[in-house]
């Protein structure tokens, strides 16, 4: 299959990794050293949107359920929360140009606005809003139909995938806060998305029928078995990010108390 060259997804990939360069440079200029990590989340990041968005998964996403529901997962689910890792402090202070920063230093209506829209029960409410808001049969299908549409639907699902990401990874910190109370946090975000999955995985009729018909699909699939394997995408995805936030943070949050301690005892010790 041929890739996906669609100029302005292409520009935006290329503008995306220029400001991080940017950012990196200007970084190394003043003596401030960027984990390797952290660099190597925003092109794992960055990969998965060329993936989602260049390959020839961007194409197959007309003709299959499941290659556009990858795609999803890929930019959405996978993608963002990598790039605003790679993104976190000290690179995000430098990450947009000056002219930016400063249109944003002054409005405040707009930062009270995300600072309101990133707290956590907010963040769950607009993801899950936003989520199913799309999967309904109308929308969905008038975002495979329309590329304007499209876009801003992959947009969409990448700005909640942010905001619930956000107050979990709090880039403003250089480290990843291990606080415990991100698990339930992320786990019931990630269980809300997975019922829709299950939904998929359950549904025993064909659906989105006007874009993808009720017959045989690409690669052989029929429509029921494309949409079962579209929905155990998203569900495997989801268990699979609800046990890496599990192990991440309780791990996270014992290293951070055996820091505190050691730290305590070293200042009892002076």
């Amino acid at each position: 299959m041929d890739l996906s060259l669609d100029p302005g997804v292409l520009a935006t990939l290329v503008v995306a990794e220029w400001l991080y360069l940017r950012a990196l440079a200007i970084l190394r200029r003043r003596g401030v050293a960027v984990g390797l990590g952290q660099k190597v989340a925003w092109h794992a990041g960055l990969g998965l949107w060329v993936l989602g968005l260049v390959s020839p998964v961007d194409a197959l996403g007309d003709d299959l359920l499941t290659a556009h529901m990858a795609q999803h997962l890929l930019i959405a689910d996978l993608g963002a929360p990598l790039l605003l890792v790679g993104a976190r402090n000290p690179v995000l202070m430098f990450l947009a140009p000056r002219p930016a920063l400063v249109w944003l230093a002054r409005r405040d209506r707009l930062r009270r606005a995300f600072r309101a829209l990133r707290q956590p029960l907010v963040a769950v409410f607009v993801y899950v809003l936003v989520l199913y808001s799309w999967h309904f049969g109308f929308a969905f299908e008038a975002a495979v139909r329309n590329p304007a549409l499209h876009a801003l639907q992959h947009a969409s699902f990448v700005g909640a995938g942010v905001l619930v990401w956000w107050s979990a990874i709090d880039p403003k910190r250089r480290h990843v806060a291990g606080e415990l109370w991100k698990i339930p946090y992320l786990l019931g975000a990630r269980m809300a998305g997975m019922f829709l999955g299950m939904a998929f995985v359950l549904i025993r009729v064909p659906i989105y029928t006007s874009v993808y018909g009720t017959g045989e699909r690409a690669l052989g699939l029929g429509a029921v078995h494309d949409q079962q394997l579209a929905g155990a995408l998203m569900v495997l995805l989801d268990l699979a990010i609800m046990a890496f936030a599990l192990c991440f943070f309780f791990l996270r949050s014992a290293r951070d108390a055996d820091r505190a301690e050691q730290g305590e005892r070293t200042a009892t010790v002076s």
